[in-house]
């Protein structure tokens, strides 16, 4: 499946709507007939750096979970909590018909919808399918056409902030789907981040998050070479970082997540670089027509 796609640009509008900036979830129409404000089980599958904080966020606002992941020892905290475990992503569309995906590359995110204990296997008519994961625009495309078949709606909903934006509940979420299945997406996507904006149709969402990767990407390389340039030059490096952010070099790279050691707490860089956005993720191959 994956070596026959290709990516294509798409255009997209704009829809913006950020915790900060309006009441919550009162302001809200409801667009479809998906209960709004339900608190019926919500499946939840990859509970790694990020996917774990994610789903804590959903369990303070309430929502029972219905987890899964393929390391079984990531599920024993929520187990322990009253949440229910479960053995495959099969078994989570069993128990819920609204499910969030949160997984490394675009294999596993094939695998968990499609897969032989995939999601598709028992998807129920009507069930709102958010793959928060960062891969491939076009096999999000492919994916919600498999989707559409069953009878189901997907949307791609990658997300931005790293580690410590998903424990405190402020990621920027990049949606993609259908129009009017945003506000039931939203009502989810906002107990998780502070920032949730409608792209376009499906694969939108991942095509803003790579544009956004590509920049993260080369303003960390420019911070961490202007970072060792000036060390070597015998700057201090809490100074120099000071001097960048209050300077035109500026960038979230430098006042956010600054990769020398010592500069910030509770950054990857303060912990032995674990936990952080890994080099593999990032070096993504995208296919261009």
């Amino acid at each position: 499946m994956a070596s026959s796609l290709r990516l294509r640009g798409a255009a997209s509008g704009l829809r913006y709507w950020s915790r900060r900036q309006q009441p919550a979830a009162a302001s809200l129409a409801p667009v479809c007939s998906r209960s709004m404000a339900s608190k019926t089980p919500v499946g939840f599958i990859g509970v790694g750096n990020m996917g774990n904080p994610m789903a804590k966020n959903l369990m303070k606002h309430g929502y029972p979970l219905v987890i899964y992941d393929v390391f079984p020892d990531a599920c024993k905290e929520f187990q322990e909590a009253g949440e229910q475990v479960v053995s495959s992503p099969a078994d989570v569309a069993e128990k819920a018909d609204r499910i969030i995906t949160v997984l490394p590359t675009s294999i596993n995110a094939i695998e968990a919808y499609s897969g032989a204990n995939g999601i598709l296997k028992k998807v129920k008519k009507g069930s709102l399918l958010i793959d928060s994961s960062t891969i491939d625009p076009a096999i999000s495309k492919e994916l919600a056409k498999e989707v559409e078949k069953m009878g189901a709606v997907f949307m791609d909903a990658p997300v931005s902030g790293g580690v410590g934006a998903a424990r405190s509940g402020n990621l920027t979420f990049m949606v993609g789907g259908v129009e009017d299945e945003f506000a039931a997406a939203q009502e989810l996507l906002g107990c998780m981040g502070s920032h949730v904006v409608y792209c376009g149709a499906v694969g939108t969402g991942q095509a803003a998050k790579i544009c956004n990767n590509m920049l993260l990407g080369i303003s960390m390389i420019g911070t961490a070479e202007a970072m060792n340039l000036g060390i070597r030059l015998g700057l201090d490096p809490k100074l120099l970082a000071k001097i960048l952010n209050m300077s035109s070099g500026r960038c979230w790279s430098s006042d956010s997540y600054n990769p020398v050691p010592g500069v910030m707490d509770g950054v990857p860089s303060a912990n032995n670089y674990q936990g952080g956005f890994g080099t593999t993720l990032m070096a993504k191959v995208w296919i261009w027509d």
